[in-house]
This record gives C-alpha cells, structure tokens and sequence, in this order.
C-alpha cells in the first residue's frame, strides 16, 4: 500500500452515527405517508368496487390523499439521508395534520380515537423534528450561521 492510499484512508472520516430522533422522525412521516397512501387505496377501491354516493368523488379523494402520501415520503427519505431541506416537507406534515385532528376530535363515535392518534403523532412529529439535536444533525443552522443557540 502506497503512503497516498494510506494517507486517503486515513483522512476520510467515518459519519456520525444517526441521532435517534432523527430516526424516529423519519419513521412519524414515514407511517404517515403510509396511513395516507392506505387511505387513499381505501377510497379508490371503494369508489370503483362498492357504491358510494359519488364514485367520481371517492376515486378523486382516493388519488388525492395517495398523490399526498408522496409528501411525507420523500421526507422521511430526506431526513434518514440527513438533507436540510427535508425538515420543511416534515414540519408542513405535522402542522397539516393538526387541524384534521382537531376535525376528528371534534367529530362523534369512531373517530375521536383517530383525532387522538393522529394529534398525539402531529406533536410528537413536531417535538422531534424541531429538536435541536436533529437541526444540528440535518446541518441546519441558526441565525447568524451558530449551529446553537
């Protein structure tokens, strides 16, 4: 082994291992994309197979809510690969789905259960993506270029 190849391999550092919260953000937007993606199949199958009121309606929202699901996809995809400018889609995730929680809370029978699942993965979303740890992990940086506060 020559001293350049030597020199190379030992220059090149290892990364960091990926903060854990980083992680179980990547996983609140990954299981919503999948919950919206569900939803979505949901719909279009009932639109095309059942008898809704409005089969052209149904079959909207079916496409709609899995055109949707690519959003906090792409995400979650973006924060396990550390890029800054996937905290954006993951924060517009998590403050879109606050107020269909609030709907479901607001609403009677079944979906109350649903509006608190959905509000209590909205805020833990939140909490976990605007950590610090995870903006410093993603390489966010605070005014005036400090990394911290």
């Amino acid at each position: 082994m020559s001293s350049s190849q030597r020199t190379t391999q030992q220059s090149t550092p290892e990364p960091a291992p990926r903060p854990g919260r980083l992680t179980a953000a990547a996983a609140v937007c990954g299981l919503e994309a999948l919950a919206l993606v569900v939803g979505g199949v949901y719909l279009l199958v009932m639109g095309l197979l059942g008898r809704p009121d409005s089969p052209q309606q149904a079959e909207t929202g079916g496409v709609t809510l899995i055109v949707l699901g690519a959003f906090p996809l792409f995400a979650a995809r973006g924060l396990l690969l550390r890029r800054g400018w996937s905290r954006g889609p993951a924060l517009i995730t998590q403050i879109m789905a606050l107020p269909v929680a609030y709907t479901l809370l607001t609403s009677e029978g079944a979906f109350v259960p649903a509006g608190i699942a959905l509000a209590v993965v909205a805020v833990s979303g939140l909490v976990l993506i605007l950590n610090p740890e995870t903006t410093e992990a993603l390489g966010i940086r605070g005014p005036g270029g400090d990394s911290r506060p």
